[in-house]
This record gives structure tokens, sequence and C-alpha cells, in this order.
């Protein structure tokens, strides 16, 4: 029986198997990222290097980066699900280094807040939303305009405005949320959608478990925010001033896109806000409040039939 190495070596001589090699080689030594990080390293790497590290090399090039071979992380192409190559110079070779895809990192952002924050979870149709499927009719074309121009618009660190949806129920806006959100996602920016009743109640129950200080601080840092429904939860004067009013100052100083939907206009928001369940007044901290608002998204009137029926 023929030992492997001189099944190697036969092979090696094959004029088909040079061929193919020297193609290859070509291939990974004219590829713009391998040029580039042989420029970069000129004085650390050899010639002798480069070719003891072409199988490295050539994992590399087959690779996709920043997910620009992937259409999705369940589609990622790599050898490791979510993972990409970077290459790094170890002594005298060249090798691999492999760290989150940004899509693996919006999707291990999302799992960690979705277990720390219950409230983001929405109906399921709203998390498959398109625009494709939104009906772009005479009354909510407005509202899809200034969504598509945010979407144009935004860029990461940018000081950008977010959109108050309001509207009647079943018009629509909290399925605009979720276009939007989806959209982003395609372009590997982070959004969190929240259901504001039920953040409330959420809030008031963390007290005893001692999240919700963590819970706070997820939602004033999460890129763009949007908070589902405002106006329909019973106000108290801890959630407002505690709990939505700190959240809303954080997101206000650092530029921080926040989106809203309301069955009330802005006006009538601040009237909610300054009533608690209790009966009390406090028309100077809802105004206070509606002052961030106004400071961090513009109003949009979402308007048509209601289409739950």
């Amino acid at each position: 029986m023929e030992k492997i190495n001189q099944t190697l070596k036969r092979l090696a001589s094959h004029e088909n198997f040079q061929k193919r090699y020297e193609k290859m080689r070509q291939e990974i030594l004219t590829h713009p990222d391998i040029k580039a990080f042989i420029r970069e390293n000129q004085g650390d790497i050899t010639a002798e290097t480069v070719e003891k590290s072409l199988n490295k090399l050539y994992e590399y090039i087959n690779q996709s980066k920043e997910c620009s071979k992937c259409e999705s992380l369940e589609g990622c192409v790599n050898m490791m699900k979510g993972y990409h190559p970077e290459l790094v110079l170890i002594r005298n070779s060249i090798d691999l280094r492999y760290d989150r895809c940004p899509r693996k990192i919006m999707d291990d952002e999302k799992k960690k807040n979705e277990k720390l924050i219950k409230s983001l979870h929405v109906p399921k149709d709203i998390l498959a939303a398109t625009f494709e499927d939104f009906e772009h009719d005479a009354e909510r074309i407005d509202a899809v305009k200034k969504a598509a121009a945010f979407l144009m618009n935004y860029e990461l660190g940018k000081p950008t405005k977010g959109l108050y949806f309001y509207g009647k129920f079943g018009v629509g806006k909290s399925y605009l949320l979720g276009a939007i959100a989806n959209r982003l996602a395609k372009k590997q920016i982070s959004s969190m959608i929240v259901y504001v009743p039920e953040l409330f109640r959420e809030m008031k129950s963390s007290i005893a478990d001692a999240t919700l200080n963590n819970k706070i601080e997820a939602l004033k840092k999460e890129p763009i925010l949007m908070l589902d429904d405002i106006g329909a939860e019973a106000v108290s004067s801890w959630t407002r001033d505690e709990v939505l009013g700190p959240i809303l100052q954080f997101r206000m100083l650092e530029n921080l896109p926040t989106f809203f939907t309301s069955n009330f206009d802005l006006q009538g928001l601040e009237h909610h806000l300054a009533h608690s369940q209790r009966g009390e007044e406090e028309k100077m901290k809802a105004r206070r409040l509606m002052e961030r608002i106004r400071a961090i998204s513009d109003p949009v009137l979402v308007d048509g039939p209601n289409r739950r029926n």
C-alpha cells in the first residue's frame, strides 16, 4: 500500500494539480483584503510567511465578512455560523481570528434584552411587517414617506429625530413600527419595540427582583427605541417621573432616535399624562415630559379606516 506522503508527492507533481494550485494561489494573492493586509504588515511578512499560510488565506477569502454574503444569521455561509474571520499575524505565520459578525451581535443583544424585558414581545404580524404589505393609501401616504425619509437619512451616531405616529385604532401605527424595525435590521441596525402598558406593569414588578435599573438602562441606551401605544396605560406619578422621564431625558441628551405610537395627538397625550390614576393633576410634570417627546420625535398623523374590522 502506498504511503500517504508518497501519495501527496505524486499528486503535487501532477500537471493538473499544479495548475489548480497556481490558480488558487493567484486568486489568494490578488484578493484586495490579502493585498492590503500584506501591505500593512510588509515589515513583518516575508514571501515564505505567505506561502506557508496559503491554506489560512484561502479559508479567509472564501468566507463572508461583515455579513456581505449572508442574507440572514440563519443563512450564514461561514464555517462558524455568526462569526467572521479576521487576518492576524502570529509569530512567523498568518492566522485567522473569528469574531461575532454584525448580525450575531444584534441577535445576541436582542436575546439578552428579551430575557431582561418581557414587554418586548409584540404580535407576530408586527414582527413580520414590511412596507411592501402596507397599504399606501391617501390617508397614510405621509406616514410612509416620513418613515422612508428616516430610513434613508439615518446614520448611527448622528442626531436624528424619530417619529410620533398618532391616530385612531387599527390604522396601522404599530405595523409601521414593525416595518421600520425590519428594514433597519436588514441594514444591521438594532432597534427595540416595547409595548408601553405592559412595560409599566413590568417595571413595577421589577422592584422586587432588583432588575429595574438594568431594564431602564437597556431602554435608555438602545440605538433606536420604539414605544408602542403610549397613552393606553394608567398613569402613575412613579412610572411617568421615575421610569419614562429618565429614559426620555437620556435619549434626548444622547440624540438617540425614539419612535412612539398613540391614539392621542401631542396635546391629548399631555392631558393624559397630567392626570394620574389617583386623581392627581400635575400639569408641569406632564409638560416637562412632553418637551422631551417633542425634542426626540416629529408628530405624524396616521389616518384611514380601522383595518382590524
